[in-house]
């Protein structure tokens, strides 16, 4: 016999249909939920509610093979032969993320095809690999923050079975796995769950209406979302989460959500007996997430940290527009490397109003991620740029130098490191012609209300966005990119090499600047930059012993002076 269960509060009727329209009527167990036994149940199986006849897919489905708008389909975790009974884990603090997006990856865009591709990022020294969302949404492709299954791999990817053999070569290379899950809204197609119960509020965020955190039945919309966390690092191996936007999750209930993943989470790891961590991404510059509980946080393990990176991009490009306005300046980019936030109770001009919170001193720097590029900071750029398309090559080794020597925990994004010359840019692949044509001319309008013209911008749903997306590793063959990546895979073994350059205490770090240039201070190390256009001299504090990388030719140390060359850094031991 196998058992089939769903949660649907509000109906007076549940039936399961099998395959061949076999219908079976469930009987109504606690707190909502409905319930049946059948025998020889297939493998295929949906919904229908009340006396409406519209076959529905399961809520907590963990395969849907023809798509989000198809009949849910039962799947074995136990079948799965995995040869990872010796991975113990991977530790956040002291490791380098590297964010990648299965469906542009690689020319094929499945796991299997990521697979081959896995010992590139061995030898470029990182240690975690951090996933788009892979959760199922509607159509073939697009960056997956429009998913509505919330249990299920995207079939186009590889479904199920071809995450876990992703996870499982990952791991025989040493390499753990970040997923990145949306929590604060289900995607415009596909979303089914809510016709089952009440998982919607009645406010909304950005992106739809936000999930019922704190009203009636919120309890299990809660473990919804609490169970689907455990699945994944529990049934999939997964080494961590990435969560979405979680300051799009309203929660007025006394132990938030954030909490409760945080406590659930920590009993699985000590179960697990391996490593598991919870990294939010959070535009609100509130310590309280990455606080410990026993100090009154939410325990959470990490946040993103949009300040390090609008520091680091504004002073390297120039750009102030929107929220760079407050960035640009060197005194910027040294508070953000000795307090890890910039806005801190201070004023925000792009809000018109104070933002944020200081961090405590004790709080380590590994509880931030920072970056010089990610998903976001490309794709929502109007077409897509990446840095590389306006930096020159000697200023991405400089910002570059700077990110991989901050007391911050450090994050690439796919290409980066052979400065990839293909763009990133926002697509979609919505097969309903409506919503097709509001997702295009909506982000028209977006952009066009900051002054780029709507022809500019291009059209989410042409396949050829997704196409130009794609990375092309043929670049790698070419002498610019090949000696960029070098230059990484250097400055990451240096950081490996140097216990100065990943120590996490912010209040260790000293910063002193001047005339575009930089230095800051890591224990016995110095990191010095020059952002101008021409060389310049800088005192240190000690006499240097040897320069341990530079990011160009010409750089001379005299006892206690460095001098250098135009857009160039320098790491030296003193």
């Amino acid at each position: 016999m196998t058992e089939f269960s769903v949660w649907a509060p509000d109906a007076t009727r549940v039936r399961l249909r099998l395959a061949r329209d076999t219908d079976h009527e469930m009987r109504a167990a606690a707190d909502g939920w409905w319930q049946v036994e059948v025998p020889d149940a297939g493998l295929d199986y949906s919904f229908l509610l009340n006396d409406d006849e519209t076959p529905l897919p399961d809520p907590r489905s963990p395969w849907q093979p023809a798509g989000v708008h198809g009949p849910s389909r039962r799947y074995d975790h136990s079948a799965f032969e995995w040869s990872d009974s010796a991975w113990t884990g991977r530790q956040l603090p002291g490791s380098i993320l590297y964010e990648l997006h299965i469906g542009t990856f690689t020319p094929e865009g499945t796991f299997d095809a990521a697979i081959d591709r896995l010992d590139h990022l061995v030898n470029l020294g990182v240690d975690l690999i951090e996933l788009l969302p892979v959760n199922a949404f509607n159509g073939e492709h697009n960056w997956g923050y429009d998913g509505v299954c919330w249990f299920a791999p995207h079939q186009p990817y590889g479904g199920p079975d071809g995450l876990k053999r992703f996870v499982d070569a990952a791991h025989a290379r040493g390499l753990g796995v970040i997923l990145d899950v949306v929590y604060n809204h289900f995607g415009p197609s596909g979303a089914y769950a809510p016709r089952f119960g009440p998982y919607l509020a009645e406010q909304s965020n950005t992106w739809g209406r936000s999930v019922n955190l704190d009203g009636p039945h919120s309890d299990e919309v809660r473990r919804y979302i609490i169970d689907s966390v455990l699945m994944w690092l529990r049934d999939y191996h997964i080494d961590g989460l990435r969560l979405d936007a979680v300051h799009a999750l309203p929660d007025t209930r006394a132990i938030p959500l954030l909490e409760e993943l945080a406590i659930e989470v920590e009993s699985l790891s000590t179960h697990l007996g391996r490593p598991l961590s919870l990294i939010a991404e959070s535009d609100l510059n509130d310590p309280r997430l990455i606080t410990p509980r026993e100090a009154g946080g939410y325990g959470l393990h990490a946040q993103w940290n949009d300040d390090a990176h609008h520091a680091l991009h504004t002073l390297l490009t120039g750009e102030r527009q929107g929220y760079y306005g407050d960035f640009g300046s060197l005194e910027t980019l040294s508070d953000v490397l000795t307090g890890g936030f910039f806005h801190a109770g201070t004023w925000s001009s792009f809000r018109n109003r104070h933002h944020g919170r200081a961090l405590d001193s004790r709080i380590p720097g590994h509880r931030l991620v920072a970056y010089l590029q990610n998903h976001d900071q490309i794709g929502n750029r109007a077409t897509g740029d990446r840095i590389s398309a306006s930096l020159s090559p000697a200023l991405l080794r400089v910002g570059a130098t700077l990110l991989l020597t901050a007391p911050f925990t450090p994050m690439l994004f796919m290409g980066e490191e052979w400065a990839a010359s293909t763009p990133w840019q926002f697509f979609t692949s919505h097969p309903e012609p409506e919503l097709a044509t509001a997702v295009a001319l909506g982000r028209r309008r977006e952009f066009a209300a900051h002054g780029w013209a709507e022809g500019d911008v291009p059209d989410p749903q042409d396949p050829e966005t997704f196409v130009r997306s794609r990375l092309d590793w043929a670049e790698l063959d070419k002498p610019e990119h090949a000696s960029m990546l070098a230059f990484y895979q250097r400055l990451i073994g240096l950081r490996r090499s140097v216990a100065d350059l990943s120590d996490p205490r912010m209040h260790e770090v000293s910063v002193q600047h001047g005339d575009q240039y930089l230095l800051m201070r890591r224990g016995e190390t110095l990191v010095v930059a020059n952002f101008a256009g021409r060389g310049q001299g800088v005192s240190l504090p000690g006499v240097a012993r040897r320069v341990l990388l530079a990011t160009g030719e010409g750089v001379t140390v005299m006892r206690d002076r460095i001098e250098l060359p135009a857009e160039t850094a320098a790491i030296v031991a003193l």
